[in-house]
């Protein structure tokens, strides 16, 4: 389910280290989300892609956040890579990579229309990553693809195996990952009121989603985010999402 990925397709990577950040990533198009363009971002090891601004908390808080943090969130979650695994990103034009991209996206397009034509892609992948206080060799893999044709734009959420919800800062099990405060996914327009939260986010159930999907796909789930739109996935596929209201945050 999930795209190429590594140093042999063209990646860079973050440093190893606990709660770190990739440098600022100016983009080759600017990438519309919630209605505001954005011209960089930053691939954070603690399973955030955010525009304009580093996000390095480890503990996920329930969206919307207060301040002007715009964000994807595959898996929001305190990783810690010098425990292991890798954080993967780059920038793509591949023909190749967009085709595929393209036909992958048509459950997040309106019935009747065309796949996107798409002309560019931003790739991050989470890849066997730790979580911080590991006793344990459990990892996660997972990946945030940015796509768009300089006018639509599209996030894919990809998942391999997730073996892991919580980092012990997060009342974790440092022998399972499990408990606490678990992973979030979804999206923060940093608006402090437009937000979306994948079903699950922020319970056990989270670690499902390499198993459930919007677009019937087991793994991956689509969404148009330049001017938002919740995908709503076939009646027989586990975790169709509505849009969550906004609520205020406390």
């Amino acid at each position: 389910v999930l795209y190429p990925f590594g140093p042999e397709v063209g990646d860079e990577a973050t440093h190893h280290e606990d709660d770190g950040t990739s440098p600022e990533i100016f983009l080759q198009e600017n990438f519309s989300f919630f209605g505001h363009a954005h011209h960089s971002l930053y691939v954070n090891n603690n399973g955030v892609v955010s525009f304009g601004t580093m996000v390095p908390e480890y503990t996920p808080q329930p969206f919307p956040l207060p301040g002007h943090r715009p964000f994807v969130a595959p898996y929001w979650a305190d990783v810690d890579t010098r425990l292991g695994g890798d954080v993967f990103y780059r920038q793509s034009r591949d023909p190749q990579l967009l085709a595929h991209l393209a036909q992958d996206l048509v459950p997040a397009v309106p019935p009747g229309d065309p796949p996107p034509q798409l002309t560019w892609a931003f790739v991050a992948t989470w890849d066997r990553v730790a979580y911080f206080g590991a006793a344990s060799d459990k990892v996660n893999t997972f990946q945030a693809v940015l796509a768009s044709n300089g006018i639509t734009c599209f996030v894919l959420l990809n998942y391999g195996d997730l073996q892991w919800t919580t980092g012990i800062a997060n009342q974790g099990d440092p022998h399972t990952g499990l408990g606490g405060i678990p992973a979030q996914a979804g999206f923060n327009s940093g608006d402090n009121v437009h937000y979306y939260n994948v079903p699950g986010s922020r319970t056990p159930a989270v670690q499902s989603l390499s198993h459930r999907s919007n677009v019937g796909v087991p793994g991956r789930w689509a969404f148009r985010v330049d001017h938002f739109v919740a995908t709503e996935g076939p009646p027989e596929t586990p975790g169709t999402m509505s849009k969550t209201p906004a609520t205020p945050w406390s």
